[in-house]
């Protein structure tokens, strides 16, 4: 078993695809610290599980817990910022508010967690660091200004670990299409007809459905392991066919 003995850092751990990082990682014998600032679902205790609260926007928190973590399980192998918010708005609607938190959220968070986690990966001389994007880092629908920005941004902050922290360490941006999360479920709870939201969100996929959180999941395992070692700075699409297609004439 691959990871065993190593420790899994995830961001935003306690739901979604984080919590389908956090179960997956686990079964497969890793040690691992959540940073979130609420407790996972279905908590459970775990010898080799710890949650630690931390505003991943505030670096000293991050600063401390990522510090508590290397203390705790004395090393630090792989980094999976998958924390992130959703706003709606365009450009014109959107207040600096609201652009920041997103930014701070999106963006500034996986910035301040590689920043205090690669010092500890780089006593391994080896590891990964795992950057969540989206589809909409490639596509846009309409009002996400905030979000589509800062999910395009973490292509290049991808690029750029990639770049100076090779051959060691590799980073990985994993961009998701319509996954099955509580994200969703909240902007579907509040459209004006959730069933026809869920149904439009189904078709757009070519494969007529949404995704899972276990198959992302499963993708990043993969990409963290020794199998994927020689990807690196890329953006990997998980996202069911969503906008490759071109409607128009059918002749």
């Amino acid at each position: 078993m691959e990871f065993v003995n190593k420790t899994v850092v995830i961001t935003g751990g306690s739901k979604g695809i984080g919590a389908a990082c956090t179960k997956l990682f686990l079964e497969e014998g890793a040690n691992i610290a959540i940073l979130d600032t609420e407790t996972p679902e279905n908590r459970t205790e775990h010898a080799r599980l710890i949650f630690q609260y931390c505003n991943i926007t505030i670096e000293e928190q991050v600063k401390t817990s990522l510090k508590k973590i290397n203390d705790n399980f004395g090393r630090i192998d792989i980094l999976i910022n998958n924390a992130g918010i959703q706003r709606y708005g365009a450009v014109s609607e959107t207040s600096s508010e609201v652009w920041d938190e997103v930014m701070n959220c999106n963006l500034k968070s996986a910035y301040l967690c590689a920043h205090y986690a690669l010092p500890y990966i780089q006593q391994q001389e080896k590891g990964v660091i795992i950057n969540i994007s989206s589809v909409q880092a490639f596509h846009c629908q309409k009002n996400v200004a905030a979000y589509a920005t800062s999910k395009t941004a973490l292509l290049g902050l991808t690029r750029s670990i990639a770049v100076d922290y090779a051959p060691y360490i590799r980073c990985v941006a994993v961009c998701p299409g319509t996954i099955d999360t509580p994200m969703l479920s909240n902007a579907i709870a509040g459209s004006a007809d959730p069933a026809a939201m869920l149904k439009e969100c189904e078709d757009m996929h070519l494969v007529q459905r949404i995704g899972l959180p276990s198959e992302v999941a499963e993708l990043i395992k993969y990409l963290c392991s020794d199998k994927a070692g020689f990807i690196t700075g890329s953006a990997i699409r998980i996202d069911g066919g969503l906008g490759i297609t071109i409607n128009g004439s059918k002749k």
